[in-house]
């Protein structure tokens, strides 16, 4: 089911990777591919994309969404090296590729199907806390600070933030934001208790939860999600991959 927010259109197409569609055209994917989300789909429709971390970055993924004059902003951190799967070097990409760092502002120029426009890039640190949630007796966590970043992204006037694998953060909640994807696959990233409350803390038009039931270790049960968030006066809708 897609979701409807303002000028855009919203499609979770399963894992970390959403669909951002606006009224002018603008086409925008997060973290695209990985565990067959994208498996029979070649749109290379994709203006674009946008990758948060290691985990997330699926070479093959971005070449089956992105358009041939494609912007693809990667976090500074993603090293095909250091991944253990078979991927192609960010640098090989056949598009223009930026580099992020996890505290950054960059404004994307962009030709999109309603003619020139920009996609103002913000990004924001994403980690587990080494005394949080997610971490091991010893403070050990899957997703230390410096190696990820979420991103808040202005897609034709309405404002949306993927906030990447991470808890929640303080400081996420002094965002403002038209358009929350929420992480609720909790284990390890923020779960669905921890998402709702920072909804409520920063009260944006639209929540909509991502990153869930993948596998067993993301299992979440986004009905109760929705439900906890309607409670605290926060819209929100759901939309489930088919």
């Amino acid at each position: 089911m897609t979701v409807r927010h303002r000028n855009l259109t919203v499609d979770w197409l399963g894992y970390a990777t959403a669909r951002l569609e606006s009224t002018a055209g603008t086409v925008v994917y997060t973290d695209p591919g990985r565990y067959g989300v994208l498996d029979g789909q070649h749109p290379k429709d994709g203006h674009l994309v946008v990758v948060t971390h290691g985990d997330h970055y699926d070479s093959d993924g971005i070449e089956r969404v992105a358009r041939q004059d494609a912007t693809v902003v990667v976090f500074e951190g993603v090293d095909a090296e250091r991944i253990d799967r078979e991927v192609r070097p960010v640098e090989e990409l056949p598009y223009e590729v930026l580099r992020c760092s996890d505290d950054d502002y960059l404004t994307v120029d962009l030709e999109s199907d309603g003619g020139p426009t920009t996609v103002d890039v913000w990004t924001v640190p994403a980690y587990n806390r080494p005394d949080g949630p997610c971490a091991d007796a010893d403070g050990t966590v899957p997703h230390p600070e410096g190696e990820g970043c979420g991103f808040r992204l202005a897609i034709d006037g309405t404002t949306v933030f993927w906030p990447g694998d991470t808890d929640a953060l303080d400081g996420l909640a002094e965002l403002e934001v038209s358009l929350l994807l929420a992480n609720i696959g909790g284990s390890v990233v923020m779960d669905r208790h921890a998402a709702a409350e920072l909804a409520e803390r920063m009260d944006p038009d639209l929540v909509v939860p991502i990153h869930y039931d993948t596998f067993d270790l993301l299992a979440a049960d986004d009905e109760a999600f929705a439900a906890d968030v309607a409670r605290r006066s926060v819209p929100v809708a759901l939309d489930r991959p088919e």
